[in-house]
């Protein structure tokens, strides 16, 4: 193919690095595995946002919803909320788990740079495991859909790995990503990284997450970096 585009490299570089649907759908496949991020309960830090009132979010889009545990949460808040995510396969049990649940939540099943959605529609953005599989040269056109999506003074929230992470957080640099073409598994981030990657937002909150217990009714996990931001306009 003879690059002609921005966009047409970025789709390159995207073939060399990501993984595919079929990655996922084998991952959301091991529903008879004991991995932490299939339990069905919300992210501490989301729970700490609205119970603190933090933020007040009507119109939420969950980016990487997985299998539907932080848009369930979210749903029964009162929230309209829309979750992505590029496996059908967790999206089926997301739906399963609505179902039971017995709320709304719209799901769509799409790579998160493809989506079409109406421009400044959501007052909440939410990632809870995304962000660290998105390789150095998408940080970019990532940064750009939040805010392209976020209303003003809408609020965004983050769960990402920790460098050296328990269950992940690759210290690679980002030129060893295209050097060995792989995220070895997701990037992991220190505090001031976070700070600079999101420095056109306003910060509101950077901090470790919580670990919680099988027995608590939240999620959370050591290794793990969450962050809240707010649009500024």
């Amino acid at each position: 193919m003879l690059i002609k585009s921005n966009e047409q490299l970025l789709g390159v570089l995207d073939n060399l690095l990501r993984e595919p649907q079929g990655f996922w759908n084998e991952f959301y496949d091991q529903t008879f595995e004991k991995i932490p991020f299939f339990i069905n309960k919300p992210d501490e830090n989301l729970v700490s946002y609205l119970e603190k009132k933090m933020i007040r979010p009507n119109k939420v889009l969950e980016l990487g919803c997985g299998a539907g545990r932080n848009a369930i949460y979210l749903a029964k808040q009162g929230c309209s909320v829309v979750g992505v995510d590029v496996s059908d396969h967790a999206l089926q049990w997301a739906q399963k788990r609505v179902d039971e649940a017995d709320v709304n939540v719209d799901f769509i099943c799409a790579n998160i740079f493809e989506l079409n959605l109406q421009e400044e529609s959501f007052d909440f953005i939410y990632d809870s495991g995304c962000f660290h599989h998105i390789a150095p040269h998408r940080r970019v056109t990532y940064i750009e859909l939040i805010r392209k999506l976020l209303k003003p003074n809408g609020y965004f929230a983050l769960c990402s790995f920790e460098e050296h992470g328990a269950y992940g957080g690759s210290a690679i640099t980002d030129e060893e990503v295209y050097i060995k073409r792989s995220l070895e598994g997701g990037l992991g981030y220190t505090e001031k990284q976070l700070k600079e990657v999101f420095q056109s937002f306003e910060e509101i909150e950077i901090r470790n997450m919580i670990a919680k217990s099988d027995e608590e009714q939240f999620f959370g996990l050591e290794g793990f970096l969450v962050g809240l931001f707010k649009k500024e306009d």
